[in-house]
């Protein structure tokens, strides 16, 4: 079975064409590096509107059938950034240990991840991980938290993803 993973940005200028979204191609360069079972992107780059966040966030979980969200951009404080709270209101379940680690491993790096937003939840079969806007950031953020992406997505009855050890090795107990 092929796994479906919703590769959402969120950003005015991108979704406007103003300048290339290079986020969204890093969340997909990092999955084809560290999955080793089948997957297709489902990717999508959209304005910061909390209810068309909502709206697609809702398309790619249900209709789509993605168990994996990955959010790009509208984490931070500013009054447009409101990626996190699209996410709470679609979640039936919240996730808070991605955020928390996401934000440890980014205070490694620049002070200002305090500053970060960043949750994770869950929708049906879809789990919905926020991540920030940088894609050096994105990188440093999902390889924190990969380790114990594949066992949520089994314990939510979706497909089962495999990793390459060698390059983050995917934590299962037993």
């Amino acid at each position: 079975m092929t796994a479906k993973i919703g590769i959402l940005t969120i950003s005015d200028r991108a979704s406007a064409g103003i300048y290339e979204d290079k986020s969204g191609p890093a969340i997909s360069a990092l999955m084809a590096e560290v999955l080793t079972s089948s997957w297709q992107a489902v990717a999508r780059v959209i304005a910061d509107e909390q209810d068309l966040i909502e709206k697609t966030l809702i398309e790619l979980a249900d209709k789509e059938g993605c168990c994996l969200i990955c959010t790009t951009g509208g984490t931070g404080p500013a009054k447009r950034d409101v990626t996190p709270e699209a996410t709470e209101a679609v979640c039936t379940k919240m996730m808070p240990g991605f955020g928390e680690l996401m934000r440890q491993e980014s205070l490694k790096y620049v002070p200002t991840a305090i500053l970060s937003r960043q949750t994770a939840g869950i929708r049906g079969g879809a789990l919905i991980v926020n991540l920030p806007g940088k894609p050096a950031s994105i990188r440093q953020c999902l390889m924190a938290v990969f380790p114990a992406i594949p066992y949520c997505i089994d314990l939510i009855e979706g497909p089962r993803l495999e990793t390459d050890p060698a390059i983050c090795k995917a934590f299962r107990p037993g």
